[in-house]
């Protein structure tokens, strides 16, 4: 049973197809991922438990967890030309624009989440899946920024994926962003260069192929689901420092240096996702065995529910910043 809880995570490109294809529902994506879940985390209990050893070892093997991974993989390019097929015939009004958010969705949550999970794998297949998850966000230097920049800078003022204390997520976006694709250059400018083409030239096909229209519908769809990330990124190490040590380095990354949260649901539909202590601490584990650590400081709720809270500065930081002060970090 604990095995197949895991399949909750198709239930978020089952509510895409909902918006797609249901009449009518064409916002029921945004209401399911922000509305449904965040209630759900309410009724359904935290868990801090871990896989025994010999369990752990047996999920490292199977194969039953990359088979749900691929599953979200094909379901995502599926969506995301029916999509196309959809934006090219229909007018635009308020149900394109539901179907447009949408798939932005599904280029946030789907796409680039099990990008980065396929990114940190060490096959030629896993790498090139997660690149092509990462074109459907026009965000491929990703890549690059996250597995040579974010993981070895992460929690430090070289990272631009780390929030600073007291900066609002409106202050961080645009410095993310810019940030991220310069570190990016910076690591390897031919192939940040290479994916900036790929990106443009899909832009290019999509126009040739359909319209304008089309065109405009999956650049805002690309952007809505760059800009989630880049929310994610905000709620995942905001206000964490690493201290610098005697040496004049910054110390290990342990789990201490990112927020963790043990809330199942969002835990099943991001593939572990919040459980983020271990990801940066161990990169190499798979999601399926990702652990919780008693030192990791921990969010009030899931990442939807952050996410949320993270539009609203005011709150923000009277809920993150009083927990920063109980870990002993007051001032960023």
């Amino acid at each position: 049973m604990k095995a197949y809880k895991y399949l909750f995570s198709l239930t978020v490109p089952l509510s895409i197809s909902i918006s797609l294809f249901v009449k009518g529902a064409s916002w029921f994506a945004l209401i399911y991922a922000f509305l449904i879940i965040p209630a759900l985390e309410f009724i359904f209990k935290s868990s801090n438990e871990n896989l025994s050893s010999s369990l752990e070892q047996k999920y490292v093997n199977s194969k039953y967890f990359d088979l749900i991974l691929w599953m979200t993989v094909l379901s995502h390019f599926v969506l995301f030309y029916y999509f196309l097929e959809i934006s090219y015939q229909s007018k635009f009004d308020m149900a394109l624009l539901g179907k447009i958010v949408s798939i932005g969705i599904a280029c946030g949550v789907v796409g680039i989440n099990v990008a980065h999970e396929l990114g940190h794998r060490k096959s030629f297949v896993e790498r090139y899946a997660s690149l092509a998850l990462l074109l459907t966000s026009q965000y491929m230097h990703f890549q690059i920024e996250h597995n040579k920049g974010h993981h070895r800078h992460v929690a430090t003022p070289l990272d631009p994926a780390t929030a600073r204390y007291n900066e609002s997520l409106y202050q961080f976006i645009p410095r993310s962003v810019i940030g991220s694709w310069l570190s990016a250059f910076k690591l390897d400018r031919k192939q940040t260069l290479v994916f900036g083409a790929i990106q443009v030239l899909l832009i290019l096909i999509i126009y040739y192929f359909y319209d304008l229209k089309t065109m405009l519908a999956f650049i805002l769809a690309a952007t809505i689901g760059f800009i989630l990330l880049e929310i994610v990124n905000y709620i995942e190490h905001y206000g964490l420092n690493r201290n610098v040590t005697s040496s004049g380095r910054f110390e290990k990354v342990l789990p201490k240096h990112s927020w963790n949260s043990d809330f199942i649901m969002s835990r099943l539909a991001l593939f572990e996702l919040s459980r983020h202590s271990d990801h940066h601490a161990n990169a190499s584990r798979k999601y399926q065995v990702l652990r919780s650590f008693e030192d990791a400081p921990q969010m009030p709720t899931g990442y939807p529910g952050m996410m949320l809270l993270s539009l609203i500065p005011t709150l923000w930081f009277k809920v993150m910043n009083k927990r920063l002060k109980v870990l002993g970090i007051a001032n960023g």
